[in-house]
């Protein structure tokens, strides 16, 4: 596992790339909710997600050791930050792709001069191709989730977090492959265990919510959920460990609980997320936490959402 010292070094390796993102809070929002709801705001970062953090991170390790090409698989957000940070550093990336992909990540990956493959629609068929890719090409593999790199450069949002916000009692964090929620665990819990950190997934995708009750990972077939970014079929090997160490709760919330969550944060607060944030609002929008009178941050993990589609994933009564 990885420890909050990982976390605080990552930190100092990204700071001249990653920006440190803005906490936003709705009036609206937070009395709906009876709690003060804060919005980590990672839709405002460099490449429109979080995922630019731990990419950074790796990618410059990849470097330092030689790198001179490298590969990922993923549904868009990791693609695009190893893209950009491969182009700042001018070597190749190549990105595999699923065959359904959000047509704006898909033109951001290519904007960054990633090339992409694309194979399948879920994670388990994409990472053993761009893991070939790589011994292909001599290439260096950057994990979307499974990495300590990857892990650490994530859980930099909870490093800003606990400084951004006064007395924290939650942290609500949507979960695909776990990278970002274990980072976040990793950072909050070795700093302050008594800080609630509770995960989030679609009902449609609940790959990590049945490995925490089965004690052991759990995969599923694919998923159609609209939170294209959180549809990993499993938990993994590195990120389970530290769900099962440090997770306080795991929320499922319903497709048409994140469509209205989505249009609310649109309507009300006039900002762009993607349907995988909108998970964390969907939570608190819904009572999942059962709780009230707290000071309560979700995390906002991306915000590239295909125009084009935005109509179909509006819902304006609940």
């Amino acid at each position: 596992m990885i420890t909050v010292k990982d976390v605080k070094d990552a930190r100092e390796r990204i700071y001249d790339i990653a920006h440190e993102t803005p906490i936003l809070l709705s009036e609206q929002l937070s009395k709906r909710c009876g709690n003060q709801i804060f919005l980590k705001s990672e839709h405002l970062q460099k490449t429109g997600s979080f995922k630019i953090r731990g990419a950074t991170n790796n990618v410059k390790q990849a470097i330092q050791k030689g790198a001179k090409h490298v590969t990922t698989a993923s549904s868009g957000n990791h693609g695009q930050a190893v893209s950009y940070v491969a182009k700042k550093y001018d070597i190749p990336a190549t990105i595999v792709v699923p065959e359904n992909i959000n047509n704006s990540k898909l033109n951001a990956i290519q904007a960054y001069n990633g090339h992409v493959e694309k194979c399948g629609t879920t994670s388990a068929e994409r990472l053993p191709r761009a893991k070939e890719i790589a011994v292909e090409n001599n290439g260096v593999y950057i994990a979307p989730y499974d990495d300590p790199y990857t892990i650490a450069g994530q859980g930099t949002v909870g490093l800003e977090i606990l400084e951004q916000v006064n007395k924290i009692d939650a942290i609500i964090v949507p979960i695909g492959g776990g990278g970002l929620l274990s980072g976040i665990l990793t950072a909050v819990k070795e700093t302050n265990p008594n800080i609630q950190v509770i995960g989030v997934e679609p009902e449609l995708a609940n790959d990590t919510y049945l490995s925490i009750q089965n004690k052991k990972i759990t995969p599923i077939t694919g998923t159609t959920t609209i939170a294209d970014g959180l549809r990993s079929n499993q938990p993994g090997d590195l990120t389970f460990p530290i769900i099962m160490k440090y997770l306080d709760d795991l929320i499922l919330v319903s497709e048409d609980e994140i469509r209205y969550a989505f249009s609310f944060v649109l309507e009300r607060m006039k900002q762009l997320i993607e349907p995988s944030s909108a998970t964390t609002i969907a939570a608190v929008m819904f009572n999942k936490l059962n709780q009230k009178g707290k000071n309560i941050v979700t995390v906002i993990s991306g915000g590239n959402v295909d125009i084009g589609n935005i109509q179909e994933l509006l819902l304006t009564s609940n």
